[in-house]
């Protein structure tokens, strides 16, 4: 348990720290070769703790104390999964699907945080000047011959 926890927390608090880095950086800043090294170094820490070490670490807790093996089946309440469901549920199936939110949450992030960092320092929507459209919904744009 204190290992899932740990790693997931510290997973959670660099993407936190990614994000308010983020924040401060000007979009325009150049990039010093020690400055992609250390932010390579870590994504690829950040990216081996959510894909690797916290499926992991959630896999270990539930097989070994919690016991959610293929021979225990999962009743639900009032055992509604075994009198209604034509199959067997297993912990051992509620164990991976755990294990498949995990690694969907953290792609999700992963997409999310790299889709802000890319679209920092852009012009919000309300920020842009409102442009004429065409009956088709595209914008007007002048174009202005050369002579």
């Amino acid at each position: 348990m204190v290992a899932f926890a740990v790693t997931f927390l510290v997973t959670v608090a660099s993407i936190a720290g990614a994000m308010a880095y983020m924040k401060r950086r000007p979009a325009d800043a150049s990039l010093t070769w020690g400055e992609a090294m250390a932010a390579a170094t870590f994504a690829f820490f950040v990216f081996f703790l959510a894909y690797g070490v916290v499926p992991h670490q959630w896999l270990t807790w539930a097989e070994n104390e919690l016991n959610w093996r293929s021979d225990q089946l999962l009743a639900g309440p009032g055992e509604i999964f075994t009198t209604v469901l034509p199959f067997e549920l297993t912990y051992l199936v509620l164990k991976d699907a755990v294990a498949t939110v995990i690694y969907g949450v953290f792609l999700a992030a992963h997409l999310a945080v790299w889709a802000m960092w890319q679209d920092r320092g852009k012009p919000k929507r309300k920020d842009r000047p409102e442009l004429e459209t065409s009956p088709f919904g595209r914008p007007l744009v002048k174009l202005t011959r050369k002579a």
